[in-house]
């Protein structure tokens, strides 16, 4: 298949979200308490929430930077890309990248939701929450049908109006929900405990992908202190295992047909964790008292799973190991890791030697079917192309562009930034005082 004739759908992006966001959807007595933007001294932004300071982290939106500039300090809106809060700018930039359509996660609220789950005033928190989630799924993602797929925040603290949320977000057209990858740090019970029936029994009922982001639970795993930030940059994506397994051998999988994303975990690793868990399965089974029903755990983990990855050459090369009609493809934009704006020119190295059918299912087929995307309704097919999109918005700046005037890298550049480094960058973060 021609580089132009890809039709991409990524399935992990992430929006920051905009000053203004709650304007139109919440009555007057509840906006006082919203979150809102405000200016530190530092010369960055931060929301302010029942006063908690929540900053925009640089690696969520450096796309458009050079490598040298990445880092965890606080960032302001004239530093990101338009893109990563301007939903009009962001369709220009998914055109330039040859996208077709995007899930895209919470940023300050947390992929889970968690700001608002943690609020010891509840109703505050629902309302937010609500809020947040009809202006995601109304403003952001209905500025341009075809070209989002809704992603609603789940209610943690509560199962039964979790299951609700799901429902009503159902109505308005939305079938996926953000969740965490382990619920327990965060004060909920354990993705063991039936506890979260209603919940995913509602997912099930209404076909509501669960998607569970890396980080989603409690947050980044730094070895050591001095451990080089690579080391965490590097095993995060993997350290979705732990909840992959969670998920294949809880009761959840086995009473509900519901469907999980685990989202930019990647691929690679997969085979060799399905051929693990058979293997456990077969040898421990009697005294574990574990059973699937006469299937083994990769076939039932198949069934219920969706994988995603950004770029997994590996995992392609793997693919029907892994499964491939449960593979979905990822930009990540405007992360560090994301392939924004030569995402197509990266997937086609990694997609060498596949037939064009195979192509087709993990580039968009595989994610449409799952998240009851039809863009092509709203969009005639010829016009979704990579080609077709880049030739919509020719007049995007792709170029690479300072955004601190040549400020030197994070740390000391005669040794490797450690997780310590990091770690009093985000200390520093919380800590400047607002104006």
């Amino acid at each position: 298949m021609e580089l132009d004739d890809l039709i991409l759908v990524s399935v992990d992006d992430h929006v920051v979200e905009p000053p203004g966001m709650f304007d139109n959807h919440l009555s007057p007595e509840w906006k006082a308490r919203a979150p809102r933007v405000a200016r530190k001294k530092d010369g960055s932004d931060v929301w302010l929430f029942e006063g908690a300071q929540l900053p925009n982290i640089g690696l969520n939106a450096v796309v458009g930077r050079p490598a040298e500039e990445y880092g965890m300090e606080p960032t302001a809106y004239e530093q990101m890309r338009p893109g990563c809060y301007d939903v009009h700018e962001r369709i220009r930039d998914m055109n330039a990248n040859g996208v077709l359509a995007s899930i895209c996660f919470p940023s300050y609220p947390g992929f889970s939701g968690n700001l608002f789950a943690r609020q010891e005033d509840k109703e505050l928190a629902r309302v937010m929450l609500q809020a947040y989630n009809d202006w995601h799924t109304d403003e952001w993602c209905g500025a341009y049908p075809g070209r989002f797929i809704p992603l609603a925040l789940p209610v943690l603290w509560d199962v039964e109006l979790a299951a609700e949320e799901v429902r009503r977000m159902a109505r308005k057209g939305c079938h996926a929900v953000s969740f965490s990858q382990d619920p327990q740090p965060l004060g909920f019970p354990s993705l063991h405990s039936e506890h979260w029936d209603p919940f995913w029994k509602a997912c099930a009922e209404e076909g509501t992908v669960v998607c569970i982001h890396i980080g989603s639970g409690a947050g980044m795993h730094f070895t050591s202190p001095d451990a080089p930030v690579d080391v965490m940059i590097t095993t995060t994506p993997i350290s979705i295992v732990n909840c992959a397994a969670d998920l294949l051998w809880s009761q959840a999988l086995k009473k509900f047909p519901v469907k999980v994303a685990l989202s930019e975990g990647g691929i690679g690793w997969i085979p060799y964790f399905l051929e693990r868990a058979d293997y456990v399965f077969e040898h421990h089974h009697a005294w574990t008292h574990q059973e699937f029903g006469g299937k083994k755990p990769s076939e039932v983990f198949r069934e219920h799973i969706l994988t995603c990855f950004i770029d997994d050459p590996v995992g392609v090369k793997l693919r029907h190991e892994v499964g491939l009609d449960t593979i979905l493809w990822e930009c990540d934009y405007p992360h560090s890791d994301s392939t924004w704006p030569r995402a197509p020119e990266r997937l086609v190295e990694s997609l060498e030697g596949v037939p064009d059918a195979e192509i087709a299912k993990i580039t968009h087929e595989n994610a449409m079917r799952e998240f009851r995307l039809d863009s092509f309704r709203q969009i005639p097919k010829e016009k979704c192309t990579v080609g077709a999109l880049r030739a919509q918005s020719p007049d995007v700046d792709l170029e690479v562009r300072s955004i601190r005037g040549g400020a030197p890298p994070t740390g000391d550049p005669s040794r490797p930034v450690t997780t310590a480094d990091v770690t009093q960058q985000l200390m520093d973060a919380f800590s400047t005082p607002v104006e």
